[in-house]
């Protein structure tokens, strides 16, 4: 099927470009999102028609995203989530909870806008895309954790599994502490025990 672009489209083609695609892209997804016309004469006249203004809003709305790409690109936002200790979230993590989580930061995104491949289902530091304009696109990191205290180690650098890691330690530390302390105080029980009789003996004489 042929339609011309209203816009540049990734791997497409550019505005006023007529390409071939597949009947169910266009009618699925370039045609009810105006991103594209059916190529018929009718719509490639109405399209010439309009290129002039079709190109100058275009040039707008390139222009905010830039502005708005300048601020967002390179952010990091925190999304909370319940996760098993190896790391594994109990769901996962979508576009929407992406858009959801610059929103809330106070950057306008919207959930078709975040090129998420597939649902994020770890724990950890995530680089997620967001198209704000046809040619403009930048990176987002998305730190996903249990819980804040837990985000800000992993914005440091640390893994989920380095920092269950350091917990076993700890942990393994403090019973080992336990120990000494507990064979210290008995080791200062047989010394008084040993003791003992020595001084009743000195009683004695």
């Amino acid at each position: 099927m042929q339609v011309i672009l209203l816009e540049r489209v990734a791997k497409l083609g550019q505005m006023g470009d007529v390409v071939d695609v597949k009947p169910g892209y266009a009618r699925n997804y370039l045609l009810p999102q105006g991103k594209a016309l059916s190529a018929s004469e009718a719509n490639i006249a109405s399209f010439e028609a309009q290129k002039a203004q079709l190109e100058a809003r275009n040039l707008e709305t390139k222009k905010e995203a830039e502005a708005l790409a300048e601020k967002l690109d390179g952010q990091q936002f925190i999304v909370i989530r319940s996760a098993s200790d190896a790391g594994a979230l109990y769901g996962s993590v979508t576009p929407r909870d992406a858009a959801e989580a610059a929103t809330a930061a106070g950057f306008s995104v919207d959930k078709k806008q975040v090129a998420l491949v597939a649902p994020i289902k770890e724990l950890g530091l995530h680089t997620v895309a967001v198209r704000l304009h046809p040619e403009v696109e930048v990176e987002i990191k998305l730190n996903v954790a249990r819980s804040e205290e837990e985000a800000e180690l992993q914005a440091s650098g640390k893994s989920i599994q380095e920092l269950a890691a350091e917990e076993e330690a700890a942990a393994d530390f403090e019973i080992a502490e336990l120990f000494d302390d507990i064979g210290s105080a008995a080791s200062e029980d047989d010394d008084l025990a040993a003791e003992a009789p020595a001084e009743g003996d000195e009683a004695k004489a």
